[in-house]
């Protein structure tokens, strides 16, 4: 059968999420392709068996029979240890990958020459990361609801009421990058009477903000100073800084934590590149969510959007829909080559490391994608 997507159960733990939803599948079905999905791969986001083969999918009992059958394994979360030994030569895989702080997950990737395409270095000619942004939004938002919850006395919180009431002032919000994430929490944040500040290194950036939110919104630029200063006003920190395809720079260190209000919360929603503030050193999850260091209840969670699973799921699966359509129109070279954000998603192919980034972290050998697709890109 050409064009079989398969869609195994996410692994990793705590993770709810299932990349293709019953009307994606549809779509798909009625384009020609063959979707194989493993039983209860959509249960926990709301999603039934049954959906999916009134959908046009073909519902196996295993993963092993999905890895098998399939030419594309569409994930949300990258593959685990367990299921590396059924990757299978140019196969491709494409999920959100992270390989910049996943070097096992990168040689296993290289030593079966699998065809790994990260659905968050997929990146448009202006910039945009079209499959990664529905999921900033969603964590940008969700570390404002969670941090006004660990905010609360019963939770380890210092007892601040996020909005505050008339005549008692708000709590203090601070976000450290104004990108996807920092301003669905801003605007999350100032939605609730938040007093919100957003610090940057980009003046450009900074005035957009002080524009969308016509002054509502503080913004700083981002130095060391600034980081001290707001820190120790916040009720709640977050941590929102992206670099593609790189490891997060540690921004907010130990001395900054220790200044910090009792009870105040930082939520590092940069987690899954390693993380900007240097006390969140241990990875949190869903059902274990928050530990206190310095008197300050730490978050750092590497898949929030999973506390939602059900809008989670249909926002990526809208997101990569486009993308996979490209793949079983074009095939998979083809596609890298007349689509430039798709050809920036591809981080292994053949054996080799096309993302330079990811090469430069892992200090592994970079080459051209180029060069092994037989033609000239772009």
């Amino acid at each position: 059968m050409a064009n079989v997507f398969g869609v195994p159960k996410e692994l990793k733990p705590g993770e709810t999420r299932v990349s293709l939803t019953p009307d994606v599948v549809n779509m798909l079905v009625q384009d020609d392709c063959t979707v194989i999905i493993e039983t209860t791969a959509g249960e926990l986001s709301g999603f039934s068996d049954d959906e999916y083969k009134k959908a046009g999918a073909i519902v196996v009992p295993t993963k092993e029979e999905v890895w098998a059958k399939a030419d594309y394994i569409i994930k949300v979360k990258e593959p685990q240890p367990c299921e590396y030994e059924l990757f299978r030569e140019d196969q491709v895989i494409f999920s959100y990958l992270h390989l910049a702080v996943e070097e096992e997950l990168t040689k296993a990737l290289l030593k079966k020459k699998v065809c790994a395409i990260a659905s968050e270095s997929v990146k448009t000619a202006n910039g945009e990361l079209p499959i990664l942004r529905p999921m900033s939004e969603i964590a940008g938002r969700m570390s404002i609801q969670m941090g006004a919850t660990f905010l609360e006395k019963q939770n380890g919180g210092s007892g601040v009421l996020l909005g505050g009431v008339p005549g008692v002032q708000p709590g203090k919000v601070v976000v450290i990058g104004g990108g996807v994430v920092g301003i669905n929490a801003a605007k999350t944040a100032s939605g609730m009477g938040a007093d919100v500040s957003v610090l940057d290194i980009d003046s450009k950036r900074l005035a957009e903000i002080d524009l969308l939110f016509q002054g509502r919104v503080k913004t700083h630029y981002c130095n060391s100073t600034t980081i001290m200063e707001e820190s120790k006003k916040a009720d709640i920190l977050v941590g929102a800084v992206l670099i593609p395809n790189k490891k997060a720079p540690k921004l907010v260190g130990a001395d900054v934590i220790k200044e910090m209000k009792k009870g105040s919360v930082v939520i590092d929603v940069a987690i899954d590149q390693g993380g900007i503030i240097e006390t969140t050193d241990a990875i949190a999850t869903l059902q274990d969510p928050v530990y206190e260091k310095f008197g300050v209840q730490h978050v750092a969670i590497p898949n929030i959007p999973s506390a939602v699973p059900k809008t989670a799921s249909l926002a990526y699966s809208y997101a990569i829909l486009p993308y996979i359509k490209l793949l079983a129109q074009m095939g998979v070279v083809v596609a890298i080559k007349e689509n430039e954000a798709l050809r920036a998603g591809v981080n292994t192919m053949r054996g080799c490391v096309t993302c330079e980034e990811v090469a430069q972290t892992l200090n592994a050998e970079h080459t051209e994608i180029s060069l092994l697709v037989g033609f000239n890109v772009k």
